[in-house]
């Protein structure tokens, strides 16, 4: 998941949980706002880390000495 799809989930549960009064029959939106928002939030944190962890790795060179015979 991407950070455009996180940011993306956290703003559709957002609207979700304090922008819609419809009420469905055995279907909470509410509930279903705030699980969006909490999935949006995990993958935002989870894509930050794996961009951080690349981003640090990027500038290493790795060397390696062989011996010729």
């Amino acid at each position: 998941m991407g950070i455009g799809t996180s940011l993306f989930l956290i703003a559709v549960g957002a609207i979700l949980y304090f922008a819609v009064n419809a009420t469905i029959s055995g279907l909470e939106i509410a509930t279903i706002g705030l699980i969006l928002m909490i999935v949006g939030v995990v993958g935002l944190v989870i894509s930050l880390v794996f961009l951080n962890s690349a981003r640090r790795d990027a500038g290493r060179t790795v060397v390696r000495e062989r011996d010729v015979y």
